[in-house]
Parts: C-alpha cells; structure tokens; sequence
C-alpha cells in the first residue's frame, strides 16, 4: 500500500510501465484479500441450516457493527437449464415472509432461461450472516418495464422524492425531495475540460475551460454504439423495472468517446445511484460530470480522515475521501437544505455558483514536465496519454436537510465503500451459529478499526463520530460473553478501547495503544 501510494504512483503521473506495474501490484493485494473474505465468509456461514427442496438461499454478511439498509443483488444459477420459452422469476423470502424483489439482467448474455439476478431491499442485522430465500415462480415470458416516458419526460415519483429524466437531453431536470427542487436543469451532464499535456497540472489550479459537453447520440448512432441490430432503440430508455427500482439509460457521444449513463432510482427513499461507464479517448483534455444545484450560497464540504472540510467554492480543484457536498446554513426558522455525493474513489472536484462538478479522468501525457519554451511533448510520433479505454464510476447522491445529510452521510459512504457481501450457496447444516463480534447502538457513531494489539495482548477498538455533535453509543460484543460498556464520545473525536476478551477487561487507550497517554 505504501508503494502503491508513491507521489509519482497515486496521482498517475508516473510513465506507462510503472502504472501497470503499481495496477499489478495492487492487484495482488486484492487477490489476497479475495481469498481471505472467502474463508471468513464460509466460516462466519457456519451453523446455517441446510435448504428445502425448492430453495435457492442468499446470504448476505454485514461487517459492520450496526444494521445496514440498502438495497442488495445477488446472481446464481438455476438447478437446471430450461429451454422452453418461458422466463423464471426469483420470489425472495426473509424469515418466511416474502418481501420486495425483482429480476435484473444478469452479468451473462446467455438467452437461456437460467442464470437470475435477484435485487432486493433489506435491513441486515449487524456482524452476522443474514440468509434470505429464493423461489422460483415460472411465467410464460419475461415482464416488460411497465414505466414508460409522457410527453418527452421519464417522471418518477416514490412518496418521498420526485424525479424528472429529459428524453431529448437524456439528463435529469428536476429533483425533488420533501417538497423542495435541488437540482437544475441538465443535471448529470458530462463534461469535456480543455486541459494540456502536464500530468502534474503545475501552471493551474482549476479547470474550467469547457471544450463541449457530451450529447444524447441519435436513435441510429446509439443503436450502433449499443450493439443492437435489427431494430432502433430510443437513446433514454428504461432498462429495468420492478418492486425494489427503476433503471432508465442514457447514452452520449463527444468525439471519439462514448458513455453509457443510468439512473438507478429506487422505489423507497432519496438516494440515487448514477452509473457512468466511459468509453474515453480524447487527449489533453479531462471530463468532469456537471450537477448544477438550486443551493447557491452553501458551503461545499467534503470528507476528510477523520473530520469535514470546508472547500473552496470558487471554481478551484479540491480534493475530498469519500464524500462532498453543498450545505446551506439554518436561516431563523428554515432549516438548511442539503445535497450529498458520495462517490467510489475520484477523489477530485471543483464547485462555483452552486454547481459541484466530479473530476474523472484526466488525460495529459506519461510523465510529461513542461521545460522552459520547449514541446512538452514529442512532435515526431504517437505518444501515450492517460486514462484512455474504458472505466466505470458510481456515485450516490441525496439530498434533505442539512443536520439530516451531516449526521448520516459520513456512514452512507463507509457502508457504501465497505458493502456487504452477497452470495449464494447451499450450506451443509453442520457447524455453530456465529454470534456478532461487536454491535453499535447509534445511528452516527463509526467503528474504524477492530484488530489485534500490536503487542499482542487483547484487541483494540477504535470509535469515531464523524459530526460535531457528542454522541453516545453502547459498545457491546456479544461474542465475549456479552461484554458492553456506554461510551460518549465529543465533537468529531476518536476514542480507542483495549479488551481482553478472556477477563472481559476493557481500557481506553490512545492511538499509540498506552494506557496513559505521553
């Protein structure tokens, strides 16, 4: 990790080889940690019983120590190929009760009766195995989307939120939540940034000089781009339609790049998911994905270890973890209002007039230092620039009030980067039942780190409250014989606790792990 985050590496300024070399390294890292999920996995499955005939069970492990909600999937084969022309529906029990759930196009491309992917919303218990059932309901064909555009608009609404997808631009237009629009028009619209060959970006400090934006490609060159023949598609369509969500897909062409952009919106709550996948191959240039809100005036804060930071709102590239966001203050009697972004590791942005813009990707040439009046580059042949190819970023956006979004946006982010894991699997029946190693009794309140002692005597715990609010949280571990103990924590604090799991012995410490802080 530390090679990998090399001030050469990280920031991909580095030349061609030793990028793939870094990809390769890191790679490697997550290869091991495949393998050891997978063992603890299994491990944690034991003690679940065996399925009745006619069951396909799901399990999905929460890793964190408080409930997790959230819409999940999972893929997994049928007990046998069925080639009649028929289409199998995935019911999904939870604890014999049936519950929302759909069937989304699976990561095959078989046209087989076969593989399903189910998408269901759930409430997972904290630190264990949560198993959920499948059976299968056989329909003469496979549904079609039942929600379809009126009069040039995709308009959803789910009692909690509204939104308004423009056919003829294939962005969203409106947001509303609570009674309130957050967005402007052409929200979620990508967008092309001059930029030069200097991969350290030393001469600037922003990026602002838009070359063009992306634009919704006709029905005959998105039809080819989608590759689809024998028919024409309608560039914004809906992909996927059920009881848990709706899918509408958008796709856009700006030179020689493409992107394929979904809107995933669910049928309870306010949070979106947007996919941009980007076929990109443009040179000396940078796209940014433009959200121009309602909320001028906020303050734009992003997610810093361990705190929020106030960024620049003045046009000036700024850098956040895993969140950023517009927040207005309280104005008397009317609370502030909020919108959130959580993304999946871009890490850059800029925000003016109260549009947030994503940086994501970047393309200046491999190790290209600008020297005096001479080319920055070689003038005589094709030179490699980065970023070109295919890549795929997600981002969850939400919006609401502003204690509401800084009270819980910070954990979002956490469950969204460490997801639960999903799989389907028949268990053996044989083994225990795993107890949670350690729950959280607040809704705010993170775990940051369960571990062994660096001496080796006990285990270490460190909590953090990611707000500036103190909170309090029962910190229980109902594995070690149901050890528990009230802690309060203050304003954006972190506080470590070493326990002996045989004693049941639990002392703060500090971050060096003493007793007494020096």
């Amino acid at each position: 990790m530390l090679t990998a985050q090399f001030h050469d590496i990280l920031p991909g300024s580095s030349i061609q080889p030793v990028e793939e070399a870094s990809l390769r390294l890191m790679d490697h890292g997550l290869e091991i940690l495949s393998r050891l999920k997978a063992r603890a996995f299994f491990a944690l499955a034991s003690g679940q019983a065996k399925a009745e005939e006619g069951e396909i069970p799901i399990f999905v492990y929460n890793p964190h120590p408080y409930p997790v909600s959230g819409i999940f999937s999972c893929e997994f084969q049928l007990a046998d190929q069925n080639w009649k022309d028929e289409f199998s529906i995935p019911v999904v029990y939870h604890h014999d009760v049936e519950i929302d759930s759909q069937v989304e196009q699976e990561s095959s491309s078989l046209n087989l009766d076969w593989r399903k992917r189910a998408v269901f919303p759930a409430t997972l218990a904290p630190g264990v195995m949560n198993r959920f059932i499948c059976k299968m309901k056989v329909l003469p064909k496979r549904p079609a989307p039942v929600f379809m555009a009126e009069n040039g608009w995709y308009l959803f609404e789910n009692g909690s939120m509204s939104v308004s997808i423009n056919c003829e631009t294939g962005l969203m237009d409106s947001l509303i939540v609570g009674g309130c629009e957050y967005v402007k028009g052409n929200a979620f619209l990508p967008l092309v940034i001059q930029d030069d060959a200097d991969p350290w970006g030393m001469l600037v400090s922003q990026f602002r000089d838009v070359a063009g934006p992306f634009r919704l490609m006709d029905r005959e060159e998105g039809t080819g781009f989608s590759g689809i023949a024998g028919t024409l598609l309608e560039s914004v369509r809906v992909v996927e339609d059920g009881a848990v969500r709706t899918v509408v897909e958008a796709v856009f062409r700006y030179g020689d790049s493409f992107i394929c952009q979904r809107y995933q919106l669910p049928k309870h709550g306010t949070e979106i998911e947007v996919e941009v996948r980007v076929f990109w191959n443009e040179k000396k240039k940078m796209l940014k994905l433009s959200i121009p809100t309602t909320l001028t005036g906020a303050d734009y804060l992003g997610q810093t270890a361990y705190g929020v930071e106030k960024l620049q709102a003045n046009g000036q590239e700024v850098v956040a973890q895993k969140w950023a966001g517009l927040f207005q203050e309280d104005a008397g009697p009317e609370p502030g209002r909020a919108l959130t972004c959580i993304n999946d590791g871009i890490y850059g942005s800029d925000c003016m007039d109260g549009e947030i813009r994503l940086s994501l990707l970047r393309s200046p040439g491999y190790s290209a230092h600008p020297i005096g009046d001479r080319p920055v580059m070689p003038q005589d042949r094709f030179s490699q620039h980065i970023d070109q190819g295919e890549r795929l970023f997600s981002f969850r956006v939400n919006a609401g009030m502003t204690a509401e979004r800084l009270a819980h946006v910070d954990r979002e982010a956490l469950v969204h980067e460490e997801k639960p894991f999903a799989l389907s699997f028949f268990p053996s029946g044989l083994g225990t039942e795993c107890k949670p190693v350690v729950t959280l009794d607040d809704d705010v309140v993170q775990m940051t780190a369960l571990k062994k002692a660096e001496d080796g005597n006990g285990w270490i715990v460190r909590l953090h409250t990611p707000t500036d609010a103190a909170r309090t949280t029962r910190l229980a571990f109902p594995v070690w014989k149901g050890i528990s103990r009230v802690v309060t924590l203050g304003c954006f604090e972190i506080k470590s606790f070493r326990l002996d799991e045989a004693s049941g012995a639990m002392q703060e410490v500090d971050l060096m792990e003493r007793a007494e802080a020096h």
